[in-house]
């Protein structure tokens, strides 16, 4: 017989089909008979149901029946007999299951952008080249670090942030010439924090933020609405990639589902709201990628590209990575394909400080011929925007 109480760790419509009808006639097979399903899927649904429930602790079977909280999984027990063979004492150790937590924020990012409000749309302008693309790469925002000057050489907090980016960008759009297509590519580590606690997810490093979670988040949304605001002033349609970061796991998430409901009336607005490590795009005979740089090496991405993408690759000649991650400027030839990362416009923090890196700090714009591949590209330095600010 099957446990009933094995429905609540159903992950899916489909697993709570199979196990339904497991229950109430008795077998997996003559379930899979009453579904018109084969055998084998219906016993692999339960046997995924068991694996997940008892990762969250729950297998009868094994004495385990002490559930975790959702977001952790089981990291093992230990479980006391007595002389009887009946268990008198377990302990259980968990540890945070990240791709759940990653799920569950995903559904309350979801959840909260359903209240933002929804941004009419915007008149363009009249004449554009059709033959043309602007690609905005940022590089490593990290709104929301705080950089002390005196010890680092350069005073950065959301304020500055919000000036120099804002400033920064429109006035690289204004180079470029009207191009009918724009993609605003977010190479990663948008947000400088993406937890409560200022540390990095992965290795736990400290962290040094100006002011609370939310007010990052806040001064974040605002300047990459501006952005946004300043392309659609000068291109017909805007499209947004937010790549993963190691610094935002969840922020990225959270960037692109909350635009993508804020825009969701304004027809020439596209947000990319897949959570995926690789983003492509294609304008004629060029190829893009798009990857933060922090989970692939460069001279592996031709060969990810290649494989993702068979299709595009066959249609293209131009090809080429956007990356970020390392904060400046490097271009290196592979066949087939160039990798290229891009400078950050954000201040050194106390870790790149005393670690002596160093980089310049500017935004670029490249304009991309369909045919033609790039054909011009344009900076702004951040001397610029700070002198005029």
């Amino acid at each position: 017989m099957i446990d009933p109480k094995l429905l609540e760790f159903c992950r899916s419509d489909a697993q709570r089909e199979n196990l339904q009808a497991i229950i109430k006639h008795g077998s997996a097979q003559k379930a899979a008979r009453a579904l018109g399903k084969n055998r084998r899927t219906v016993d692999q649904s339960l046997a995924t149901v068991k694996r997940y429930a008892a990762k969250q602790g729950y297998s009868p079977d094994h004495d385990m029946t002490h559930l975790v909280p959702d977001g952790y999984h089981v990291k093992g027990t230990s479980t006391y007999y007595n002389s009887d063979g009946k268990p008198t004492a377990q302990w259980v150790k968990s540890s945070i299951d990240r791709e759940r937590q990653q799920e569950l924020m995903r559904e309350a990012i979801e959840a909260m952008a359903e209240d933002l409000p929804r941004l009419k749309r915007v008149a363009g302008p009249k004449k554009v080249n059709s033959d043309l693309m602007a690609i905005y790469p940022l590089g490593d925002p990290h709104v929301g670090m705080l950089s002390w000057g005196e010890e680092t050489g350069q005073d950065w907090d959301l304020k500055i942030a919000e000036r120099v980016f804002c400033s920064a960008f429109d006035r690289v759009v204004r180079t470029a010439p009207n191009c009918e297509q724009a993609v605003i590519v977010n190479l990663g580590d948008f947000f400088h924090s993406d937890n409560m606690q200022n540390v990095t997810s992965r290795s736990g490093h400290s962290l040094d933020v100006d002011g609370r979670h939310a007010k990052m988040i806040r001064v974040g949304v605002k300047i990459m609405r501006q952005m946004i605001t300043s392309a659609l002033d000068h291109h017909k349609h805007v499209r947004v990639i937010n790549a993963v970061g190691n610094h935002d796991d969840t922020g990225a998430m959270f960037l692109s589902v909350a635009l993508a409901e804020m825009y969701s009336k304004e027809p020439r607005v596209t947000i990319d709201t897949s959570p995926a490590p690789f983003h492509y795009f294609q304008h004629g005979k060029c190829l893009f990628g798009v990857h933060h740089g922090h989970s692939c090496k460069p001279d592996k991405l031709p060969g990810v590209m290649a494989s993702d993408q068979p299709r595009m690759w066959g249609e293209t000649v131009h090809r080429m990575w956007l990356t970020g991650h390392i904060h400046h400027d490097t271009r290196k030839e592979h066949a087939g394909c160039v990798v290229e990362s891009f400078s950050t416009l954000a201040a050194k923090d106390a870790y790149a400080a005393w670690g002596g890196y160093r980089s310049q700090q500017d935004t670029k714009c490249l304009v991309i011929h369909k045919e033609h591949g790039e054909v011009e590209r344009h900076t702004v330095n951040i001397s610029q925007v700070m002198e005029a600010a």
